[in-house]
């Protein structure tokens, strides 16, 4: 009998796992085949077109390169990239078929650089002379610092404006980690590096609560500048209509001029529609594939590098910036004679300090052949300063969060829960300092100043490199550095970018100072994900993604795992902490 229930166990385990296999393949060889169609596909567009613009979805740097069978069969995207959103825009403000832009479904996400960047790209597209118009069920404030940009602004009877001004939180855990018996060992250069202040206090300190108020400050600023221009509406009265939440209910938002119109989406629909009776719509993901009657002949090129995420030593992914694959790329663009320059699009924290420098060595060589610019996005900070730092120029947004020179370690230490718990680990060494270090005893004086001589000697090379690529003293950037952390905005004022502006900006100075007018633009780095990464995306359940929900702080813990492996993640060039505005 046990025979026979086996067998069949035995059976019935093999079909279902024949059945998973060619579901996968199914899945695999579809999407495969979707993505080739997409590629080929053209899509035509009548007179008279309304371009729909649903920000739905977040707004990346790039448009996501990882193989998707959601995006391939058309179930789910993962979102749009600037470098084809606004191309796209700038294509509708010159095609003549396309008569508006209607915004629609905010859920507006991808930092608050990123949304300036789509804002002033509608705001070039409104510029044309068509007209663009938004509506939202409800507006979170990143919402409505972008449809501000509309000539009307329409909100659902029982929606509302959240507009209220901005906010930062960070947690901090000196006596949770008291209690629980787990600790992080940590060790900074820099009286702002405060990466590791949770750690070690139970409230903020002053240099930390100052550099924060100054950075919100200064985006404060920049989102009520512009929708002042948009809405004709004092900055002053701005910030009252903010504080008294002027936009708390539809009726009172109308009141205060922050919407223009109080209806349904199906109202709205029928606003659209009375324009022009004729009037047709196309989403953005169709008008992408609309082609392009401008058309480049020149063999220039401008390389547009791609570097998004924390910084690894090693290969690295779309979300992660790898020293092994970044650096193989730049030296491919520095062999490509038709390549005349280079953009660096930075968006990073930070990360490893000893790959920070093998990506900046590199790109030291690339420049003695092409004219190399960074260009920064939503936080190019510590590590993703450190790598900009030797461009030939640097151009961020206002509200691009930089600077944060600076250098820590941490290390996760399980001592005091460890005895708590009646575990002991015992040593064995053939010399002094064999050990190093080990989670499971307290850090001992040997190990700390080991570390400390590294980070020592790390930061005050991070400081010559910077020195050198901005051209200021060794002295003066101690001044502005010791982790503080500043907004694209103070960071020109103090010498640290060259310009204000977004991508575009980066375009026309590295054009500038390879000497080309005409030139096509080649993107970096290429990725071609395998079966099993695949594999992953389609079986690995939602918990593959929890520690990504994690607050920072909670993250770095799992993060400085890998500093119990090898020394070169022990020591750090990384932003103070993820500061989530809302």
């Amino acid at each position: 009998m046990d025979f026979f229930k086996n067998l069949i166990s035995s059976a019935l385990g093999t079909f279902i796992a024949i059945g998973l296999f060619f579901v996968f393949m199914f899945v695999f060889f579809a999407g495969s085949i979707a993505l080739l169609e997409q590629e080929d596909f053209e899509v035509e567009i009548d007179e008279k077109t309304v371009l729909v613009l649903d920000t739905s979805k977040p707004i990346f740097d790039r448009e996501p390169q990882d193989f998707s069978f959601f995006d391939a069969l058309e179930i789910e995207s993962a979102g749009f990239g600037l470098n084809t959103i606004l191309p796209a825009l700038e294509m509708a403000s010159n095609d003549e078929k396309i008569i508006g832009i209607s915004i629609k479904n905010m859920s507006a996400a991808g930092g608050t650089s990123n949304l300036i960047a789509l804002r002033n790209g509608l705001k070039k597209f409104k510029e044309s002379g068509k007209f663009i118009k938004a509506y939202s069920d409800g507006y979170t404030q990143s919402d409505y610092f972008l449809a501000s940009i509309a000539d009307s602004v329409f909100v659902h009877p029982e929606g509302l404006v959240d507009f209220r001004g901005l906010s930062a939180e960070v947690m901090y855990y000196k006596s949770a980690q008291e209690k629980s018996g787990i600790t992080m060992e940590v060790i900074r250069q820099g009286k702002y590096k405060s990466a590791v202040e949770p750690y070690l206090f139970d409230k903020m300190s002053n240099e930390n609560r100052i550099q924060i108020k100054t950075i919100l400050n200064d985006v404060w600023s920049e989102m009520v500048d512009d929708i002042s221009d948009s809405r004709g509406i004092d900055v002053k009265k701005l910030n009252v209509l903010a504080d008294n939440l002027a936009g708390k209910n539809a009726n009172s938002a109308l009141k205060h001029s922050l919407v223009d119109g109080i209806v349904t989406q199906r109202k709205y629909d029928e606003k659209i529609k009375e324009i022009d009776e004729d009037v047709e719509f196309i989403n953005l993901a169709s008008y992408l594939n609309v082609p392009n009657s401008k058309k480049i002949k020149s063999s220039n090129r401008i390389a547009v590098v791609y570097a998004e995420g924390p910084i690894i030593y090693g290969e690295g992914s779309t979300e992660v910036i790898g020293s092994g694959k970044l650096v193989r790329t730049l030296k491919s663009i520095g062999k490509k004679d038709n390549i005349k320059a280079v953009v660096i699009r930075v968006n990073s924290p930070g990360g490893s300090a000893f790959a920070s420098e093998l990506i900046w060595e590199e790109i030291e060589e690339l420049k003695k052949n092409k004219s190399v610019v960074v260009s920064m996005g939503n936080v190019a900070a510590s590590g993703g300063y450190y790598i900009s730092a030797g461009a030939d120029e640097i151009v961020a947004m206002p509200t691009t969060i930089t600077g944060s020179i600076g250098v820590l370690g941490t290390l996760p230490n399980f001592n005091k829960i460890a005895t708590r718990w009646g575990v002991n680990a015992e040593q064995v060494m053939t010399n002094k300092q064999s050990m190093g270090y080990s989670p499971f005893e307290p850090v001992s004086n040997d190990f700390r100043n080991e570390v400390k001589s590294s980070i020592k000697q790390i930061y005050d090379t991070f400081l010559k490199r910077v020195s050198n690529g901005r051209g200021i003293s060794k002295e003066e950037v101690h001044e502005i550095a010791q982790g503080r952390v500043w907004s694209g905005k103070k960071a020109k004022e103090i010498g640290l970018i060259d310009h204000l502006g977004g991508i575009d900006i980066a375009l026309e100075r590295a054009s500038k100072l390879a000497d080309i007018e005409d030139y096509k633009i080649s993107v970096y780095p290429k990725y071609i994900e395998d079966l099993e990464t695949i594999y992953e995306e389609l079986f690995s359940g939602p918990f593959g993604k929890i520690k990504d929900k994690l607050p920072s702080e909670i993250e770095m813990i799992f993060d400085s795992e890998k500093s119990l492996l090898t020394k070169k993640e022990i020591i750090q060039a990384r932003i103070p902490y993820t500061l989530n505005i809302r």
